[in-house]
Parts: C-alpha cells; sequence; structure tokens
C-alpha cells in the first residue's frame, strides 16, 4: 500500500511448502507487519532495516535466485 511515494505496508514473499513446512510454507520473505521490518526465512524472523521498498524486491530476488540455484544443484 502507498501514500504518494511513501510505502505504509508491504509483504514479499517466496512460498513453497515442498521446502518449509513452518510459517505456511513461506521459504522466504520481508514484511512490516507489526510495527517493523522483518524478513522471515524457513520458520525464523529476524529484523532489518528497510533501505526502500525496491531494494527489498531486488534483495528478495536475488536471494530466491540463489535458493532456485541451490535446490537445482542438489536434483543433480
Amino acid at each position: 500500500m502507498q501514500r504518494g511515494n511513501e510505502v505504509l505496508k508491504y509483504s514479499l514473499a517466496y512460498i513453497n511448502p515442498r521446502i518449509c513446512a513452518v510459517d505456511n510454507g513461506r521459504v522466504l520473505g520481508y514484511d512490516n507487519s507489526h510495527g517493523r521490518h522483518h524478513r522471515h526465512y524457513m520458520g525464523q524472523v529476524s529484523s532489518v532495516k528497510f533501505p526502500g521498498y525496491e531494494a527489498h524486491v531486488e534483495r528478495l530476488r536475488q536471494e530466491v535466485s540463489e535458493l532456485w540455484r541451490h535446490e537445482d544443484e542438489q536434483k543433480r
């Protein structure tokens, strides 16, 4: 949700219940619910700085690409 150029609320996630059985299948995600910016990874939650919405989108994209690369390597 945005007001002008300000991001008010966001939630970004990579969900795959075959990889992560906890947190409703959320393997990786970023959001600002509960009044703070945080990162979800395989059921663990940690606070993160908010460099901007676009930076979080790019970080998630890069991390998901790395996870997919690792998954592909394990299949071989």
